[in-house]
């Protein structure tokens, strides 16, 4: 718990002050608060996440995160917590104390039950507007993925799959879980 020295001046500094582990994300200067994830999504993020840390610690690309754990977009009113982060080495440097600042590699969002359109278009056009190289998008029910890659600032369509994801960034690799 942090005492309040002096009241906030930006968004950005309200977000800050929240809790820790508060799943919250700030997009385009208005918070959005979401519940627990419930353990469907806990084990598609479980599953993607091993699969997906292993190769990367195997060939050395980099390192992942998973969600709750603050993107920093912008240093005024962006910051999102995807399910699934990856930092390549090249970008290491944005891994700080305080969160990951700048933009990653590669995000993987696992869908809630009341909020599908928040990952499907908000934060789709977020991720591209701010030049996330790759998107992934997973339906945990059907276990059915839709990815993107960005080209000339636009996402074009990695394809839609059951069960796996095909990633570009990482190899052009598939990833089952």
């Amino acid at each position: 718990m942090q005492s309040i020295k002096t009241p906030p001046r930006t968004i950005i500094e309200v977000f800050k002050m929240l809790p820790e582990g508060t799943l919250a994300e700030l997009i385009n200067g208005t918070i959005y608060m979401s519940p627990a994830p419930n353990p469907f999504h806990q084990r598609v993020i479980r599953n993607l996440s091993f699969a997906i840390s292993s190769f990367i610690e195997k060939n050395a690309l980099g390192e992942v995160f998973f969600a709750p754990c603050d993107v920093f977009l912008d240093d005024h009113a962006n910051a999102v917590q995807p399910d699934i982060i990856f930092i390549s080495t090249e970008k290491k440097a944005i891994v700080q104390k305080s969160g990951i600042l700048g933009i990653p590699n590669l995000l993987i969002e696992v869908l809630s039950p009341d909020n599908s359109e928040h990952d499907t278009v908000v934060k789709k056009e977020l991720y591209r507007k701010f030049g996330v190289q790759e998107y992934w998008i997973v339906d945990p029910e059907t276990k059915e993925t839709i990815g993107y890659s960005l080209k000339d600032n636009q996402y074009i369509s990695l394809g839609q799959f059951v069960g796996k994801i095909h990633s570009v960034v990482l190899a052009n690799q598939t990833f089952d879980f």
